[in-house]
């Protein structure tokens, strides 16, 4: 079993920056993919962003490429995703999952953290 706890999520103007955090206790973090999801209201779960357990290969979606930086820290078992120059439609339930590899799809992830609210200020 894996524990995923995410944290750093606010309120924030358009165009600030904000670092979310996946704090995972349990089995070796480091084997384990992890990936960003969000979900705004009314809408489906979307990727954000994932990183593969070694050597940290990552992938963003579209709409966040350029803007979001993916990083983990093994021996501090966190993941960090880092969110610059946020946007409105930014906004969202952000969560992070754990799993065998770093895909866009999150049925792939076995482990999930409760999520954290970000909402973007226009």
């Amino acid at each position: 079993q894996v524990q995923l706890v995410e944290s750093g999520g606010g309120l924030v103007q358009a165009g600030g920056s904000l670092r979310l955090s996946c704090a995972a206790s349990g089995r070796t973090f480091s084997n384990y993919a992890v990936g960003w999801f969000r979900q705004a209201p009314g809408k489906e779960r979307e990727f954000v962003a994932a990183i593969s357990w070694s050597p940290g290969i990552t992938a963003y979606a579209d709409s966040v490429k350029g803007r979001f930086t993916i990083s983990r820290d093994n021996a501090k078992n966190t993941v960090y995703l880092q969110m610059n120059s946020l946007k409105p439609e930014d906004t969202a339930v952000y969560s992070c999952a754990a799993g065998q590899t770093a895909r866009r799809i999150a049925t792939m992830y076995d482990y999930w953290g409760q999520g954290t609210q970000v909402t973007v200020s226009s």
